[in-house]
């Protein structure tokens, strides 16, 4: 009995406000339910609204999780090199034909196997006039009407993208099917020769399973692709049905709306619209609630809005009065609590001996967790930098081994010939760059010692490649002794020689070394291929440079994201790398570093 007791006694101030709010709410539920049987149309369908928002969610998320299967399964076609022999080959014996066509069979079936999940068929057809399909009886397309067919000709209008289009077809009794087909162009990434396309079918009713369990009477859901045509509905009348009322409805009125709400007149019923747009199947997905069906009896707000303010007032003058000095040292504990969101993790909260049980475990328990918190912050810290520092040892070692098996046999060609000054001074340079880069362990370097390195790399690579790309370097005096951390301008040296010169034969290299704004700028530029796409690349991507076309081994295979991440980490996000370039003319990269003298 003494231990119930403790416990009552230990929970007083929360059974007093308990009971309080019990009673309270129990008389608002009681009055209230008298009155809500007649509860206003707008209030119920403005909740049916709101929950539907989150149910068109989950039917997005299994949406996506399809089209993930399905962009895998593209990936993989697109990647086989026996499917694209199989498109493209030209005519052959019997014999090797029915190698090709085992081969064709297996990868087709991989290919499915990233659907499996999904009851659809798989097909590819070729510019050689072959095709191929997993189950020709699910999806009965022939080759012939393939060709030429709406499908076909927009899939390779934009061989790029991964398009889902709808699709009819007869079934074996003479009844039209709706197909819902994702489709991609299979291209030569060397030349985007289109090769053949490749066609991921799923019947309409299966396609129906992605959102049938949110169905109910008066609760549709619709899917509408770009032209207004209705591509799957629970209310199937619709399928195949252009509305493009609806799809003007669908379309958000502002930038950034991600779930549009309307009320609407379709299909003569006054309905709730709710619509979200799908980029991946450039679908909109649309909700059409019928008001008349969800709505309720309407309720009397005027009554509802009295009754419920005087029960809700009488309930807070009862509970403040009540709770008003028990909760008065609990507001004194807030607000000392409250400095935390400052940072303030010192800030200690000190109870008095008046305060109450709960009230001093509260702020027991709050001791405790600062406690904890500043360990965490502190173990951190140390494991951040341990992380930093484990990151540079291992990119210190990440020599290829190639570039030095390649270096020695340049030496030995260099000997054979006669060349021995030549041969020293490359062996002189390799054992340089190999010190500053093994031997010297410490995690910055000064300018000086980093565009020494650099110039060993560039010997090397003149002595191994000729010099017909040259390299020039414009350092400010004053910059010379600020540290910088290893490996930090090489990589893009590396980067400039055997990715921008595929084309052009011969360029020049310039690296420049100044001060700007109390930062430390170094940049690596060159007058070589240039980069497809984007003129301009922020250091946020950290993506490494494209068409890297040369097979020819390298030093370290230091990415510019590595060296961008490194940077980040260790002076924050205000550092790090940007790129520039622009196609036949050149790439510029910039290095923004804090200017230190002092090794961190």
């Amino acid at each position: 009995m003494r231990t119930y007791w403790r416990r009552f006694h230990a929970q007083r101030l929360f059974v007093k406000l308990f009971l309080v709010m019990v009673v309270s709410t129990v008389t608002v539920c009681i009055v209230t339910s008298l009155v809500t049987i007649r509860m206003s149309e707008r209030l119920f369908t403005e909740t049916f609204g709101i929950t539907n928002s989150k149910v068109l969610n989950q039917i997005r998320t299994g949406m996506e999780s399809f089209n993930d299967s399905v962009v895998n399964a593209a990936s993989y076609a697109a990647m086989n090199g026996t499917i694209k022999a199989y498109l493209s080959g030209g005519e052959s014996d019997s014999t090797r034909a029915a190698g090709t066509y085992f081969g064709m069979n297996q990868q087709m079936r991989r290919v499915k196997s990233n659907v499996d999940a999904y009851n659809l068929s798989v097909t590819a057809a070729g510019v050689n006039g072959r095709s191929y399909s997993t189950d020709r009886n699910y999806w009965p397309m022939s080759e012939s009407r393939l060709l030429d067919h709406p499908l076909s000709v927009r899939t390779e209008a934009e061989p790029k993208r991964l398009l889902y289009q709808f699709d009819e077809e007869r079934d074996e009794h003479g009844h039209f099917v709706p197909y819902i087909v994702a489709s991609k162009a299979l291209l030569e990434r060397t030349t985007g020769f289109i090769y053949g396309d490749l066609y991921i079918s799923i019947r309409e009713d299966e396609f129906r399973r992605f959102y049938g369990n949110f169905t109910s009477a008066g609760n549709d859901v619709i899917i509408l692709d770009h032209t207004g045509r209705i591509v799957s509905s629970n209310r199937t009348e619709l399928i195949g049905r252009v509305s493009k009322q609806m799809l003007d409805y669908s379309k958000p009125s502002a930038e950034g709306e991600e779930v549009v709400r309307r009320n609407v007149e379709l299909f003569d019923r006054s309905s709730i619209l709710l619509s979200s747009y799908i980029p991946e199947y450039d679908f909109y997905l649309v909700n059409l609630i019928d008001r008349d069906y969800a709505a309720g009896k309407v309720v009397n707000l005027r009554d509802l809005t009295v009754v419920g303010g005087l029960i809700a007032g009488a309930a807070l003058l009862l509970v403040f009065v009540i709770t008003r000095r028990q909760t008065r040292s609990l507001t004194m504990l807030v607000r000392q609590m409250s400095t935390v969101t400052e940072k303030n993790f010192d800030n200690y909260v000190r109870v008095t001996e008046s305060a109450g049980y709960e009230v001093k475990e509260l702020s027991r328990a709050y001791n405790y967790m600062l406690d904890e918190l500043n360990d965490y912050i502190k173990r951190l810290l140390e494991t951040q930098k341990e992380r930093r520092n484990a990151e540079l040892a291992a990119l210190q070692r990440q020599i290829n081994p190639h570039f030095l098996y390649n270096t020695l046999a340049s030496i030995k060609i260099l000997v054979q010939k006669g060349d021995k000054e030549a041969a020293a001074e490359t062996i002189n340079a390799l054992i340089s760059l190999l010190q500053n880069t093994i031997s010297n362990v410490s995690e910055t370097v000064t300018i000086e010692q980093e565009l020494e390195n650099m110039r060993n790399y560039v010997f090397i690579n003149h002595a191994r490649y000729g010099d017909r790309i040259r390299v020039n370097v414009f350092a400010a005096p004053d910059c010379m002794n600020y540290r910088v951390p290893k490996l930090i301008i090489q990589p893009f040296i590396e980067n400039a020689f055997f990715h921008a010169f595929i084309e052009k034969q011969n360029g020049m290299i310039y690296v420049l070394v100044s001060q700007s704004d109390g930062k430390l700028v170094c940049e690596v530029s060159d007058n070589g291929d240039g980069m497809d796409g984007a003129e301009e690349w922020s250091h946020a991507e950290g993506a490494a440079l494209p068409n890297s076309k040369s097979k020819r081994q390298l030093f370290t295979g230091i990415g510019v994201r590595n060296v961008h991440n490194r940077i980040t980490l260790l002076y924050g996000e205000e550092y790090g790398v940007a790129i520039e370039s622009r196609k036949g003319v050149g790439t510029k990269i910039r290095i923004t570093l804090p200017l230190m003298i002092e090794e961190i």
